[in-house]
Order: structure tokens, then C-alpha cells, then sequence
């Protein structure tokens, strides 16, 4: 019987027998939880943060810690990138990537927009590697509980080493092309993107027009009630709003950059991104009054000239 070439699907298949060997560079508020379920799905994971310290705490999770993008990449079956933009991945992989094994899969899961990413597949295939555009739709919670829906687009080859690291971080993957230099999946994700930032601005919208008018906002609620209207989501942000937690499951500051990438993108297809160019002052807004670094609803506070329960 004939061994199939080494570069082949069939061969990594038979790869994908054994637990793979995968590498996550960024362990911020999505990556650590996604490299917790990758080691707990029984895979070989090594993890790199820019912030070392705020990585060692998966060490007690089985995750091994390493201090240079380099050596994290270097023999792995696959690498997820998920760093807060564009630059930040295209920096870190300039260092990384000459490291990467031949057909090894970078599934690129940062939100960084389908220009940046056009340009990071190609540092991908200078070196290689097989690129998968895997951006993920879910929160902190979902990326803990590997609840995620992967987004993705990549080449047939390399799905049997793609697919059971999609597995271990989510609950759904949903194949959208076999192109991932063109940004397919990166354009859906600006596209739902839209649509959340749009929501979680018009909740924290709400919930400060109800302070400013002296409205109690169970009426709202009552008011809205079942109907169609009604969305859980909307729950979720003003619950975080009226309780003043806002513990980040996806922050101001990356709201902020989003925001901005689909006013881009929308610019560059001739479409007028009127209410995310607006939703990007917002966040612009929370951010200077020091809301950066809290969950994205703290865009209520871009509603008042100074903290509204003084």
C-alpha cells in the first residue's frame, strides 16, 4: 500500500490520529480560554502573550508557557493568532513565521479586516504555511466554555488539522470558502460585528436617556417585553450597565478598533457606514474618559459630560 505524500489531506488525516501540537499567540481575553480548551481536548498547547505574566496562570491548565512567539510555533501542527489588530499580528508573525514548519495551518482568528488579512496570508504562504481565516463570533464566556462559531475560510488541505482545533474551541464552524486570501470570512465578521456594536451602542443609548429623563428602566423592559423588540442581548449589556460591572467580555478599546475597520471597509465597498462611524466616536469618547479597558457597554458613559451618579 502506497504512503500518501506528506503534504497530502490523507496524510494529515493520519496526522490528526494523535493529539496535534498547537500554538496561541495572544492569551488575552478570548485566547486564554481558547488555549484552556484546546489542553483540555487533549492537545499539546504552548502559549505566548506579549505581557508574559498575564499567560502563566494556564500553566496550572497544562498550557506550556513561552516567552517567544518563535518557539511557540516552531513544530506545531497549528497556530491561532488572536492579537488585538492588523499590526500587531503582522508583527508578531514577521518574528514567528520563519519558525513555522511547512504545511503547518496559521488559522488567523484576529479581527484585523479582509485588507490586513489579504496581506498576512501572504506572509503565510511566503513561509509555507497554510492560511485559514478563521475570525470567531462569541465573548469571554463563550471562548471559556469553547462555545465559539469559527468563521472560516481556507484551503481543503488544511482542514483535518483545522477542524478538530475548530472543535475544541466551539460549538459550531461554519466553512464559508476554500480561499482565505481573499478575507471572505474576515468580511462576515465586519458584517456581524455591525450588527452587535450597533446594538450594545443603542442599549447604552437607552439606559442613559432613561438616567437623563428619570425614566425607571424596568419600564422599559416591561414595556418591550416578549415582543419583537425584545433580544437577550440587549439583557446583557444594560445588565452590565445597571449593575456597573463592567468586566470585560470584549472591550472599549477593541469595540473602538472594530468600529473602525468596518467604517473602512464600508468606505473602500462605496457603502456609507453612517451609524458605525457614529458608534466609533462613542467608543472613541468612553475610551478618553478612561472606559478602555471595561466591557464595550461602558459606551454609556460617552453619553454624559462627567460620571453620571456624581
Amino acid at each position: 500500500m502506497s504512503t500518501p505524500p506528506a503534504d497530502s489531506p490523507s496524510a494529515a488525516s493520519s496526522a490528526t490520529a494523535r493529539p496535534l501540537t498547537v500554538a496561541v499567540l495572544g492569551t488575552g481575553i478570548m485566547g486564554a480560554g481558547m488555549a484552556r480548551n484546546l489542553a483540555a481536548a487533549g492537545h499539546a498547547v504552548r502559549a505566548w502573550n506579549r505581557t508574559i505574566a498575564r499567560a502563566q496562570p494556564l500553566a496550572d491548565d497544562g498550557v506550556r508557557v513561552v516567552a517567544d512567539p518563535a518557539e511557540a510555533v516552531r513544530g506545531a501542527d497549528a497556530v491561532i493568532t488572536m492579537l488585538l489588530g492588523g499590526p500587531s499580528v503582522l508583527d508578531v508573525m514577521d518574528t514567528a513565521a520563519p519558525a513555522l514548519g511547512h504545511g503547518a495551518v496559521w488559522a488567523q482568528s484576529s479581527t484585523v479586516g479582509p485588507a490586513a488579512q489579504a496581506e498576512l496570508a501572504a506572509l503565510a504562504h511566503e513561509h509555507g504555511a497554510r492560511f485559514v481565516d478563521a475570525p470567531v463570533l462569541g465573548t469571554k464566556a463563550a471562548a471559556e466554555s469553547g462555545q465559539l462559531t469559527v468563521l472560516a475560510a481556507g484551503p481543503a488541505a488544511a482542514r483535518p488539522v483545522a477542524e478538530p482545533v475548530f472543535d475544541a474551541i466551539g460549538r459550531t464552524t461554519l466553512w464559508v470558502g476554500e480561499d482565505g486570501t481573499q478575507g471572505v470570512a474576515s468580511s462576515l465578521k465586519l458584517v456581524l460585528n455591525s450588527w452587535v456594536l450597533a446594538v450594545t451602542n443603542a442599549t447604552a443609548e437607552a439606559m442613559a436617556l432613561a438616567k437623563g429623563l428619570g425614566v425607571d428602566p424596568e419600564r422599559f423592559f416591561e414595556a418591550i417585553d416578549g415582543g419583537p423588540l425584545d433580544l437577550p442581548y440587549l439583557h446583557t449589556k444594560s445588565a452590565a450597565i445597571r449593575s456597573g460591572d463592567f468586566t470585560p467580555s470584549f472591550t472599549v478599546e477593541g469595540a473602538w478598533k472594530d468600529a473602525r475597520l468596518i467604517v473602512a471597509a464600508g468606505e473602500r465597498a462605496g457603502v456609507r457606514m453612517d451609524l458605525a462611524a457614529a458608534g466609533a466616536e462613542r467608543f472613541r469618547r468612553a475610551a478618553s474618559l478612561g472606559h478602555g479597558d471595561e466591557d464595550m457597554a461602558a459606551s454609556y458613559f460617552a453619553s454624559f459630560d462627567r460620571d453620571p451618579d456624581e
